[in-house]
């Protein structure tokens, strides 16, 4: 019998000035068992980059057909498609079909730098494309906020992230290396 996922369940405030977003989210996270502490928090700081009503959890890991985070419009189609790692050439071009808009979030230091290297000539082909380095550091400090239930405040201005858990804060600033059709952070 395999391993079962860790549930963890978030209240999260965010005020995003950059976008004039607003709003408190619940969410509940599962880990699944091959994912650690630092994906995790990746993901969720994804979320909050890019919250809206609508952005919910995929199935990530568990099915590979789906991304990580997607938020779909009233009549079902995949508005934004996020994706976290350093998927492959061909699973980006396939995202970029099925998507408005595709986010890729690459969060693990050198081994991001080697793979934006090989792909970025072709991922330049792709107009709907975004991608996006989180620091190693930054998001490890922010994974020693991880609990099984945890409420955090998120302030987003100019193009940076801080995540509060209580008197303890951690700055993410995320690193744009390609925007889709030349539009800023937060699209």
């Amino acid at each position: 019998m395999g391993s079962k996922s860790t549930v963890y369940k978030a209240e999260i405030e965010i005020s995003d000035i950059d976008r004039g977003y607003y709003a408190k989210h619940n969410l509940t996270l599962a880990q699944h068992p091959s994912e650690n502490d630092r994906r995790l928090m990746a993901r969720l700081i994804a979320f909050v980059l890019f919250a809206d009503e609508r952005l919910e959890f995929g199935r990530g890991l568990s099915n590979e057909e789906d991304p990580d985070l997607w938020q779909r419009d009233l009549a079902g189609n995949i508005q934004t498609w996020i994706e976290l790692g350093q998927p492959d050439e061909s699973a980006v071009r396939r995202a970029c079909g099925k998507a408005q808009q595709v986010i890729l979030v690459s969060y693990s230091g050198n081994p991001a730098e080697v793979w934006w290297n090989k792909n970025a000539i072709s991922f330049a082909r792709s107009k709907n494309l975004t991608v996006i380095d989180l620091d190693t550091g930054e998001v490890d400090a922010a994974s020693q906020f991880l609990e099984r239930t945890i409420r955090l405040q998120a302030m987003i201005q100019e193009g940076g992230c801080q995540i509060i858990r209580g008197a303890d804060s951690v700055w993410v600033r995320p690193r744009i290396r390609m925007a889709a059709n030349g539009s800023g952070f937060g699209v």
